[in-house]
């Protein structure tokens, strides 16, 4: 390995992608585009749920039910409606995703101590979050429904006594359940990913197209100072985008940092040097920019995005799924980030996951040494 032969590869190279503007963009702009728009448009959580209500009884007592859901941050009121036609209506156009339906002898019954039955409609259309407001409304129902029965005991001179069990929930390392905690730190990983091996495709593939590919062949250059030589600049980029979006996380969406930057910076390197390595692998068997950026797009977006555990949770896919994602990278860089940013643990957790991103990067630059050869 000649270290003067992979400079000068590598400089070339750095010229390059600073005289194609549009690689620079692909590697800087693109990548803060991401963040912002995926960071404040994906989000899981449910809150605000628009909810009408038909209140058939009409009373004090009805009304304060109703208060009992819009007066939560997990519904707001999106009127009344005089009829179950209307209520179709105001679902079927998107104007509610939940309704309350209530009987005309609510109040009635509510003093004579019978059991009140109370219908409460999901638009499930959209199951996640048809599951999630289905628990809200259950929730708040099931709370209204305590304190009635506690205040009848009181007026009758009962006497009132603690629940046997006292539960007092707490939730750790994403106290207010914000999805933008966890979401960020796998779109980190994610964005990576794809812009990283984006760029090495093209790298090889243009060298081909433009001819000048046959110039190198006949220099002194070997194999892997070429490729050594090429990954250089595009490291450096990689390195640069990671340290922006974690300004960004910072700055804009304030995502917890507990843990070690050094460590962070540290497990990124390892897995941009996989991720390049695996682009210019591609570049290199495909010989053409068109193809080369198919064929990267196709094997990081849906990998990544899909099977990563970045969405959707893994234990909750089918085995056999299951059993392929353990090829995704980024499955454990996520799983290293979030490690880091929400929960500040170290070495001794995440050993295993920054040994197989090792091995990941090894795999991916042996295989792209082998592969490339110094001959039409």
């Amino acid at each position: 390995m000649n270290a003067r032969r992979v400079s000068a590869i590598a400089r070339k190279e750095f010229l390059q992608v600073i005289r194609d503007r549009r690689s620079l963009a692909l590697a800087i702009l693109i990548p803060a585009m991401m963040l912002v728009l995926f960071g404040y448009a994906l989000t899981l959580d449910v809150n605000h749920v628009p909810l009408v209500v038909y209140d058939q009884s009409g009373t004090a007592a009805s009304r304060d039910f109703v208060a009992a859901f819009t007066g939560s941050r997990y519904f707001a009121m999106a009127g009344g409606v005089q009829s179950y036609r209307d209520l179709e209506r105001a679902i079927d156009r998107g104007q509610a995703l939940a309704a309350l339906v209530i009987d005309a002898d609510f109040e009635r019954n509510l003093k004579a101590g019978k059991s009140v039955p109370v219908q409460i409609i999901i638009d499930g259309s959209d199951a996640n979050t048809a599951t999630i407001a289905l628990g809200y409304a259950q929730i708040v129902a099931l709370t209204y429904s305590q304190k009635l029965a506690l205040e009848q005991l009181r007026r009758q001179g009962g006497i009132t006594q603690a629940a046997p069990l006292d539960v007092r929930p707490r939730v750790w390392f994403n106290a207010d359940l914000e999805s933008r905690n966890y979401i960020i730190p796998g779109l980190i990983a994610v964005i990576m990913m794809i812009v990283g091996a984006l760029l090495t495709s093209l790298t090889v593939a243009r060298e081909w197209e433009r001819g000048t590919m046959e110039q190198l062949i006949s220099t002194p250059v070997q194999a892997g100072e070429l490729i050594l030589g090429k990954l250089l600049p595009y490291f450096g980029l990689a390195m640069l985008d990671t340290v922006l979006a974690v300004l960004m996380s910072q700055v804009l969406f304030h995502v917890p940092l507990r843990g070690s930057v050094l460590l962070l910076l540290g497990a990124a390197s390892i897995f941009s040097a996989g991720v390049l390595c695996m682009g210019l692998l591609v570049s290199i068997g495909a010989k053409n920019q068109l193809v080369a950026s198919q064929m990267g797009i196709l094997l990081t977006f849906i990998p990544s995005y899909l099977l990563s555990g970045f969405i959707f949770a893994i234990p909750n896919m089918p085995h056999a799924i299951q059993v392929v994602t353990y090829l995704v990278p980024a499955r454990y860089f996520i799983a290293v980030l979030k490690g880091i940013y929400l929960k500040g643990v170290g070495l001794e957790v995440l050993g295993y996951e920054l040994l197989l991103l090792a091995a990941f990067a090894a795999v991916t630059v042996t295989a792209a040494k082998l592969k490339f050869r110094k001959k039409l």
